[in-house]
């Protein structure tokens, strides 16, 4: 039987999602734990990756288990094994062919920007000291986004993918107080593809490009030409959406 498994988890000790030799990342952990639980060598599949550092609200793998289990007692399990920056939410019985990855309709991110120091926010925002941010062109310049669809020049360099358009139905900045959130959501992302956007982003905001070099950025499809890439622990991805019919309802 295939379920999926609603999960979040701090990124900053780990080498992101996916599996690496020779690096501790949160698919291996989950892997781990199990693994242990059924007795059984498990491996989950994500419904992405995210890089070192990156963190996430909510993420859904799904894996595969023969026998029937209940789930109260296997979620109380896994999160005793999982270090604390880990957590399991949910578990659900899906239809036998639904995919984390492939099913997912449109996932979320969260850039996010504290102007000033926060000593308590050092590990989940990037922090920007003494730099005036012109957030109404940032916005404008966001808005352009959802009137394109190729970003190849905002993908990682040598990146291998069939294609590098998106479907990009959200890009906003919001300020509260201090806190300045990139909200976007696209039907699927590029690698790099939102800090690459943060980063260009806030070149607009310090006036350093305008909005008309920001379209011709996009129409280059030259990553060299975009800005830097925004550091990683300001991103969160915090929303993968999927049909109802995947699930099964009792």
């Amino acid at each position: 039987m295939r379920y999926f498994i609603e999960l979040a988890y701090k990124g900053t000790n780990y080498h992101g999602w996916q599996v690496q030799p020779n690096a501790t990342t949160v698919q291996e952990l989950i892997n781990k734990a199990l693994s242990t639980i059924f007795r059984t060598p498990i491996e989950v599949v994500g419904a992405g990756r995210t890089d070192a550092g990156v963190h996430a609200e909510q993420l859904f793998a799904h894996v595969d288990v023969e026998n029937e289990f209940k789930i109260s007692e296997v979620l109380y399990k896994v999160n005793a094994l999982l270090p604390n920056d880990i957590c399991i939410y949910n578990i659900t019985e899906v239809n036998e062919n639904a995919h984390a990855r492939f099913d997912a309709l449109s996932r979320s991110y969260e850039y996010r920007i504290y102007i000033g120091r926060n000593p308590f926010l050092t590990e989940t925002t990037w922090q920007l000291i003494n730099k005036k941010l012109n957030i109404t062109k940032m916005n404008e310049a966001a808005k352009i986004l959802l009137t394109y669809t190729n970003f190849k020049c905002f993908s990682r360099s040598n990146s291998d993918v069939k294609t590098y358009d998106c479907d990009v139905i959200k890009a906003e900045w919001i300020l509260n107080d201090k806190l300045l959130v990139f909200h976007i959501t696209a039907d699927r992302f590029l690698r790099n593809m939102v800090r690459a956007i943060v980063g260009t982003l806030l070149d607009i905001g310090t006036e350093k490009i305008s909005i008309e070099q920001f379209k011709q950025i996009i129409k280059s499809k030259d990553r060299s030409m975009a800005g830097p890439s925004a550091p990683a622990q300001g991103l969160f991805l915090t929303q993968v959406t999927y049909p109802k019919t995947i699930f099964i309802h009792e």
